[in-house]
């Protein structure tokens, strides 16, 4: 895709939806991390059912840890894999008291050497919670960049490095929001909405439909 073209593609991104955002509630920081941890391998919506009694349980770290792994799992259970994800919540709150006062670190290594977190989780937290640039790529996102030819990449890693070269600077605070976005809602993975798309003058896929 030529450097024009990504600029049209997130130009008509930008119209659409100038102020995209996470689909996760959350009311500041900690909860944010903690839903995003709760999110691997399940759905926004699901996380989004069980968080709000989590957080009225347990806001900060503090009081995360004193809810205990057993409460935690209580009140996640309707969440996959609830077992290990009580667990890390409560070790990262524990950890979070332990070397940062409480606070989420807005350090991408430190974020990382928390349970649970990876580059993906991080990088969202590095993005919705203190607005830095940051890319993540979930599913969604490595589907577009592929099939599009935004970014092609055979690994998430790969398709990050490729849209941090290409994605021009104006664009990158909300680029993976709105990528996100548009592969869960039109260039869905089995039967992409390529009628309803408007990114169909850019894209590159060679099975478009209508």
């Amino acid at each position: 895709m030529t450097p024009e073209s990504i600029h049209a593609l997130f130009s008509a991104l930008r119209a659409a939806n100038p102020e995209p955002r996470g689909e996760l509630r959350h009311g500041n920081p900690f909860e944010l991390l903690v839903a995003v941890v709760l999110s691997a391998q399940a759905t926004d919506v699901g996380v989004n059912r069980a968080t709000p009694a989590l957080f009225a349980a347990a806001p900060d770290p503090a009081a995360m840890v004193r809810l205990g792994e057993e409460g935690i799992r209580g009140l996640i259970r309707t969440i996959g894999l609830f077992n290990t994800k009580s667990r890390n919540v409560w070790e990262l709150s524990r950890l979070l008291l332990e070397r940062h006062g409480g606070s989420v670190p807005q350090d991408r290594a430190a974020l990382e050497a928390l349970p649970g977190v990876g580059r993906k989780t991080a990088n969202i937290v590095l993005n919705i919670a203190f607005g830095q640039p940051t890319i993540a790529v979930d599913t969604h996102v490595f589907r577009v960049a592929n099939r599009t030819g935004l970014a092609p990449g055979k690994t998430p890693e790969a398709v990050e490095k490729g849209l941090e070269q290409v994605v021009p600077p104006e664009f990158k605070r909300h680029a993976h929001h709105w990528l996100i976005l548009h592969g869960r809602y039109v260039c869905q993975a089995r039967k992409p909405r390529c009628g309803d798309c408007l990114l169909r003058p850019q894209c590159e896929f060679s099975e478009k439909g209508t």
